[in-house]
């Protein structure tokens, strides 16, 4: 086989290795998780404020580490840093995108519903789900949260259709409070 020929042949190797992933991809679909869920199911729960973040390939996907520090711990235990890592990201010239998997800038302070398996990094419960962004209003001073997924459409296994829905601008004193009702619920 010729140079010109391989090489053809590596690139229709690629474009169909790049389908199937499409194809993978897109049959992903997430379940609406109830905010007591998430509480529920969470290793950690903490206000955090991102420090920076690195992508890299493993095992012929593209992973990126987040950095971030501890500011507020309201569950589980965490180091005074912590990483998380969560699929796709940038490695040279290429971009992995996955719908609802969270990206963080350096920063940018959020509440984060964390999970993890005892010698793992952690991941987000829920990618968009678990991600609740911190927005200070620049008039009042006042912080508020919206949830990331928010604005998507999940699927809600209870209704069996897709809805949006989720936390929007709610102020951190509030949000704050819903998390503790559920977290004495979720002990006793």
């Amino acid at each position: 086989m010729s140079y010109v020929q391989r090489r053809r042949f590596l690139w229709v190797l690629f474009l169909v290795a790049l389908g199937l992933l499409a194809v993978a991809a897109s049959a992903t679909t997430l379940a609406r998780l109830k905010f007591e869920d998430l509480v529920a199911e969470s290793t950690a729960v903490a206000r955090l404020r991102c420090l920076g973040a690195t992508s890299r390939w493993q095992q012929g996907e593209i992973w990126t580490e987040t950095r971030f520090e501890v500011l507020q711990r309201e569950k589980g235990t965490l180091p005074a840093i912590v990483t998380v890592r969560l699929l796709g990201g940038n490695v040279g010239h290429l971009h992995s995108r996955v719908e609802e998997v969270p990206a963080f800038h350096p920063g940018e302070e959020v509440y984060l519903f964390l999970w993890t398996n005892e010698g793992e990094p952690y991941q987000v419960l829920g990618w968009s789900q678990g991600t609740f962004r911190i927005a200070r209003d620049a008039q009042s001073g006042v912080e508020r949260v919206t949830q990331d997924s928010a604005a998507a459409s999940i699927f809600d296994p209870q209704t069996r259709a897709f809805r949006r829905g989720g936390i929007r601008n709610l102020p951190v004193v509030l949000f704050r409070e819903k998390l503790h009702r559920a977290l004495r619920r979720e002990a006793e």
